[in-house]
């Protein structure tokens, strides 16, 4: 797909780190709903629609 020197490129560099920023946001989007589930089960007020 890519060979060694596309890699060693600045161009390549910086599109590792830009998939391995897509990668931690994936996880920490994926954790962060985990994480303020408990937080959440606070009754709220609710309205209903008549």
């Amino acid at each position: 797909m890519f060979d060694r020197r596309f890699f060693s490129s600045q161009l390549g560099q910086a599109a590792l780190v830009s998939v391995a920023a897509m990668i931690a946001f994936t996880v920490f989007a994926g954790i962060q709903p985990m994480a303020e589930s408990q937080a959440m089960i606070v009754g709220l007020p609710t309205v209903e629609l008549a």
